[in-house]
C-alpha cells in the first residue's frame, strides 16, 4: 500500500475554522437561545437568501425535512408520490410516513437520475406529486418534471439533500420546485455538527404551515392549531452551519475541479463510466461516480491501493427488506438494479492535491486494463 487516501477529510476542512467556529458557538452560549434562536434566524434568513428563495425552515434532519414537507403540502393516506427507486430509502420513508404510497420511476441509466421521459405512464388518479431526488448532487432534468407537474396539477418537491449549491439552468437546486429539502449531516458539502435540515419554499402559506409542524403546531405560547412535532434545529448547528455557508461556493468550486481531472483523466479506462452531466445543470459533485461491472473487485482492488471509496447505494430502494410490502420484485427498474451493482464513489473533497487524483487514476486504469473483458453481472 502506496498511501491512504481517505473518502472525505472533515480534519482538512475543519481545522482551518476552528477559532471562528469556536467563536460563534461562544455567541450562542452567550445568547443563551438555544431553540429557534438568533443563530437559527440568521443561517436561515442567509440560505434562504444564497438559493434565491423567500422562506428557510430549520429542521432537525433531512429525512423530517421531506416528511413535514410532504405532510404540509397535504399529502393523505393513499395518495400516490413519483420518486427514484434508486437514492438514499429516507427517501421513501418519507413517503411512507406522511401516509403516501410510492410509485417508483426507473432512472436514466446515463444520469442515474429520474427518468423524466417515464414519468407520464407511471401516473394515476391517486398522483399528487413527484419527488426528483438531485442524486450525487447533479439536478435532476427539471423542466420536463415540471412541465408534466403543470400539466397533470401536481406539487413538485425536490430531494436536494446532496444539492447545496448545485444549479439548474442558472437557478439554485431547492428553487426549482414547489419546496425543497435539505439536509446537513456532517458529511454533505455543507453540513453540520450531527443532524440537521431544512425546508425551502417561495410559498408564504406553505411556509407558515411548516413553521407550525415544526413546533408541535404552535401559534402563540400553549396555543395548538395543528397536529405537529417536535422538529426543531438547535442554534449551535445553526451557528456552524452559518460559518460554513460562507465558503460553500469556494469549496463546490474546488470539487468541480477535481472532477473535471478524473473525468479528463479516466475517459478512456476500459470498461469504466463516468455519470453523464447534463448540460442544463451543474453539479456540486457531492459525490464522483464511476461504473464497472466489475464493481466489487474494483472497490477490493483499491482498497489494496490505500484508496478509501464508498457505494451509494449497493440497495434500490424498492429492493430493501422493508419494502417488500410494495410489491416489487427484482428486475422491475433495471437501470437502478444495475447502477447498484456497478456505482462507487471516489474521493472528491476539496482538499484533494492532484497528485492523489493521479494516484487514484493509474490505480483505476491499472485495473481497468487487467480486467477489460469483464462480464456485466446479472445477479
Amino acid at each position: 500500500m502506496d498511501q491512504k487516501i481517505p473518502i472525505i477529510n472533515l480534519n482538512a476542512e475543519l481545522d482551518p475554522l476552528d477559532s471562528e467556529i469556536k467563536a460563534a458557538l461562544q455567541q450562542v452560549l452567550d445568547d443563551k437561545k438555544f431553540i429557534l434562536g438568533p443563530a437559527v434566524q440568521r443561517f436561515e434568513k442567509d440560505f434562504a437568501a444564497y438559493l434565491g428563495v423567500r422562506h428557510c425552515i430549520a429542521v432537525h434532519s433531512g429525512t423530517t425535512a421531506l416528511w413535514m414537507a410532504l405532510t404540509a403540502l397535504g399529502l393523505e393516506p393513499g395518495d400516490e408520490v413519483l420518486t427514484t427507486p434508486f437514492t438514499f430509502f429516507g427517501t421513501l420513508e418519507a413517503i411512507l410516513w406522511a401516509g403516501g404510497k410510492p410509485v417508483l420511476v426507473d432512472i436514466d441509466p446515463e444520469t442515474l437520475n429520474i427518468d423524466p421521459q417515464k414519468l407520464e405512464a407511471a401516473l394515476s388518479p391517486k398522483t399528487r406529486g413527484i419527488l426528483p431526488v438531485h442524486l450525487y448532487g447533479q439536478p435532476a432534468d427539471m423542466d420536463p418534471i415540471m412541465k408534466t407537474a403543470k400539466s397533470n396539477n401536481l406539487w413538485v418537491l425536490e430531494d436536494a439533500c446532496q444539492a447545496h449549491g448545485s444549479t439548474y439552468r442558472g437557478r439554485r437546486a431547492g428553487a426549482l420546485g414547489s419546496a425543497a429539502a435539505f439536509s446537513f449531516y456532517p458529511t454533505k458539502n455543507l453540513g453540520a455538527l450531527g443532524d440537521a435540515g431544512a425546508i425551502v419554499t417561495q410559498d408564504d402559506d406553505l411556509a407558515s404551515r411548516l413553521r407550525l409542524l415544526r413546533s408541535h403546531g404552535e401559534a402563540g405560547h400553549y396555543h395548538h392549531v395543528l397536529l405537529g412535532t417536535n422538529a426543531r434545529l438547535d442554534s449551535f448547528q445553526a451557528a456552524l452551519l452559518s460559518v460554513k455557508l460562507r465558503r460553500l461556493e469556494q469549496r463546490n468550486e474546488a470539487r468541480r475541479r477535481n472532477a473535471r481531472k478524473y473525468a479528463e483523466r479516466l475517459k478512456n479506462a476500459p470498461g469504466l463510466r463516468c455519470v453523464r452531466q447534463i448540460p442544463e445543470a451543474q453539479s456540486n459533485y457531492h459525490q464522483f461516480i464511476v461504473q464497472h461491472a466489475g464493481r466489487d473487485a474494483l472497490k477490493e482492488f483499491m482498497d489494496k491501493k490505500g484508496v478509501a471509496t464508498a457505494v451509494h447505494y449497493p440497495c434500490p430502494a424498492h429492493q430493501q427488506p422493508v419494502a417488500k410490502p410494495l410489491g416489487l420484485d427484482g428486475g422491475s427498474f433495471p437501470a437502478a438494479e444495475k447502477a447498484a451493482r456497478e456505482v462507487l464513489a471516489l474521493p472528491v473533497f476539496p482538499e484533494l492535491q492532484d497528485s492523489q487524483i493521479q494516484y487514484i487514476c493509474d490505480s483505476i486504469i491499472e485495473f481497468c486494463n487487467s480486467h477489460s473483458g469483464i462480464e456485466v453481472s446479472q445477479e
